[in-house]
């Protein structure tokens, strides 16, 4: 027998109870034959913006993540996806291979992360010099750029829209995000990364590789398609970006 809807593959995202952005992106992404399952980290919407309360945040994620995958796992997914951002990068790239290797074992599926997807697809878009978006604060930015240097990417350019919340991060506006990739374009950077699951930003990625002629690649985007490689889906999704176009 045979999952009537998720016949070709049962996507697992595990995701921060305050999300609201990875969700429904997610389910742009979904190939007929796949289907996307959630589990959520229970942490609290609260103010980020001391270090004391920022860590505490990341350990909540920390603590909460497992468990999650434990949940979700009951429904027999094919992959997980683990969509917190920030645990994928935080301890650069040894520490990110540890927990990919980890949850893994712990799900005994494929798991993707958007820090080891992100670069996969830059890899296969030959980038070498990058600039990047994060929702983040300045110790979260920390961690992203720490990771993106350690694989080999120059990061000339890095913007953290400092949002004051998990929550408030989806209330950031589209304008902000074009403002953003605009600032960090320039002719030193072979592409530009948005991190931050909760960030919406898949469509207004892909519209800006037209009007800057490069790539730009939307975390929850390049996660997804990592997923579906991963999962030997090749499906090209068309119109959210040229990653999950071309590649």
């Amino acid at each position: 027998m045979t999952d009537q809807l998720g016949y070709r593959g049962r996507i697992a995202i595990v995701i921060p109870s305050t999300n609201t952005t990875c969700q429904p992106e997610s389910e742009r992404l979904r190939p007929t034959g796949v289907t996307n399952h959630v589990a959520r980290i229970s942490i609290r919407e609260r103010p980020l913006t001391s270090e004391q309360a920022f860590l505490e945040h990341v350990q909540a994620m920390r603590d909460g993540m497992r468990s999650a995958i434990d949940q979700v796992m009951t429904c027999q997914p094919t992959h997980v996806i683990m969509g917190v951002a920030l645990e994928a990068f935080w301890g650069g790239i040894a520490a990110a291979d540890d927990l990919q290797r980890e949850l893994a074992e712990r799900a005994g599926v494929g798991v993707s992360m958007g820090s080891t997807a992100t670069v996969a697809a830059l890899r296969r878009l030959g980038a070498r010099s990058i600039a990047v978006l994060t929702p983040h604060q300045p110790r979260g930015d920390e961690q992203v750029r720490r990771y993106f240097e350690e694989a080999g990417f120059a990061l000339p350019r890095l913007i953290g829209l400092k949002c004051p919340s998990p929550v408030q991060i989806a209330h950031t506006t589209e304008r902000q995000v074009i403002d953003a990739l605009r600032a960090l374009d320039g002719d030193d950077v072979d592409a530009i990364v948005q991190v931050g699951t909760n960030l919406a930003a898949i469509e207004i990625c892909a519209e800006a590789e037209r009007w800057l002629s490069k790539p730009v690649l939307a975390i929850n985007a390049i996660t997804y398609w990592d997923a579906l490689r991963r999962s030997g889906i090749d499906d090209r999704v068309q119109g959210y970006g040229s990653v999950l176009e071309r590649f």
